[in-house]
């Protein structure tokens, strides 16, 4: 039963990839039947790792929809909701008690069009490294979301409203910032990737199988939120506000991408996250760029000694720097083209290095100004670091505006969806039967 379950995720997963959020949640909502309708002695380490690729993609989802629930397709009138009360002739089940852990986490009212609250797949300490670390990635990514909709709602106050993407207050309190808020020691972003981290590392002690894309994230993640004052120890904000700490991890996982470009076809927010590490590669170049700018233009920069050590060193970083950064976006805007406009990152542009212009003294070495951003407030605080509310706010509302029109010429998409006919009637009568079920 468990291997039905993950057959309908992954038809869902499948989905989704190609722009069909409706039928990604339908899918999404027959497996949680299939997993709902799974006995105890099922549920077994199969049924974690389920829930837990659910919950990572749920993830992603959540960030696409910035979180508002009332902006998701309404499927109940096709698929019930579950239910644990075995009254509620509306119930798919009926047979069993509803104790077992996989059963309860599929009745949660508030896990039927997304996973949210608490990471309990992470709380169960019977559960397997891997799943656990992979829902403690996916509830710093739900968090980390929650608070880039609680500053979107401030800055758009702050402007007097009018900020592009929705309405903010709808996510302003969500089951997961409730339960982060309550534990906010444990559960914090910053804490659920170090955790992950542990248990990742103590996975591949035991383990031969290295697992590159949970790696990559975790490396990614810690390099997002790490906080400088903090843990600044190691390089303070010497190289453009980054510490080395946090330079060494987005260079590792940019690297991880590279080598393993597949990477980005991966479910859940994997491909959004190196788009998001190649936008802070941008930031990087931009510090180091002014400072290796200044340093040639001030007098005595040639002079021996240990200020032209250090801008040897600020040198060879930069030039490591853009050779990885012009390998990913390089990937990432070949994966961006293959892409539903609704569900594309960021378009990074290039650096200003070309023979026909001459660069102005004062100019950024990448303009973030010209990215066209993601939809999603969470990547979109990536890009507009340091920018004053009223900059983010036109930033914002002229890539959604673009973005929108985009949406609109997004003909190629349309037809392959609609192309795939018989796929489609399928889909529509396997759907109608399984409603009847779940009816009956």
């Amino acid at each position: 039963m468990s291997a039905v379950a993950r057959a309908y995720l992954l038809h869902g997963i499948f989905r989704s990839l190609r722009g069909d959020m409706v039928r990604y949640f339908k899918y999404r909502r027959v497996c949680m039947t299939q997993i709902y309708m799974l006995d105890e002695h099922d549920d077994d380490e199969n049924v974690d790792a389920l829930l837990a690729a659910i919950s990572f993609h749920d993830a992603w989802a959540y960030m696409m929809y910035n979180a508002l629930e009332d902006s998701l397709p309404d499927i109940d009138d096709v698929l019930p909701r579950l239910s644990n009360n075995n009254n509620d002739s509306s119930s798919a089940k009926t047979n069993y008690d509803g104790s077992t852990f996989g059963c309860r986490q599929v009745t949660d009212p508030m896990n039927q069009m997304w996973t949210q609250g608490e990471p309990r797949i992470f709380l169960k300490n019977e559960a397997r490294n891997v799943d656990r670390s992979l829902d403690a990635l996916s509830c710093a990514v739900r968090s980390c979301c929650d608070q880039a909709n609680r500053e979107f709602e401030q800055m758009s106050q702050a402007m007097g409203g009018g900020v592009g993407g929705g309405s903010p207050s709808q996510s302003a309190v969500t089951p997961t910032s409730l339960a982060v808020m309550a534990s906010e020691n444990e559960l914090c972003s910053r804490n659920m990737v170090l955790s992950a981290q542990a248990l990742l590392n103590q996975t591949n002690a035991h383990q031969r199988v290295v697992k590159p894309g949970l790696i990559m994230m975790v490396t990614a993640m810690d390099a997002f939120l790490e906080n400088s004052e903090q843990d600044g120890s190691s390089g303070g904000n010497e190289e453009g506000g980054f510490t080395e700490t946090q330079i060494r991890n987005l260079l590792a996982a940019c690297e991880i991408a590279i080598k393993h470009p597949m990477l980005l076809h991966a479910p859940g927010p994997v491909y959004h996250m190196m788009s998001n590490a190649a936008v802070l590669l941008c930031h990087l170049l931009n510090g180091l760029h002014a400072k290796c700018s200044f340093s040639d233009s001030s007098p005595g920069s040639n002079s021996a000694g240990g200020a032209g050590g250090n801008n040897n060193m600020e040198s060879a970083m930069f030039y490591e720097t853009l050779d990885t950064f012009m390998s990913l976006r390089k990937l990432l805007n070949m994966h961006r083209q293959n892409l539903p406009v609704r569900l594309r990152c960021h378009a990074i542009p290039r650096p200003n290095i070309s023979p026909a212009k001459k660069m102005e003294p004062e100019a950024p070495f990448i303009d973030l100004g010209e990215t066209l951003m993601c939809s999603c407030r969470g990547c979109q605080g990536f890009v507009l670091m340091g920018c004053s509310p009223c900059v983010a706010a036109e930033r914002s509302m002229r890539s959604a505006k673009v973005q929108a029109n985009e949406m609109e010429d997004d003909d190629e998409f349309k037809r392959e969806i609609d192309d795939l006919g018989d796929f489609n009637l399928d889909d529509d009568a396997l759907f109608s039967i399984l409603a009847r079920v779940a009816h009956n």
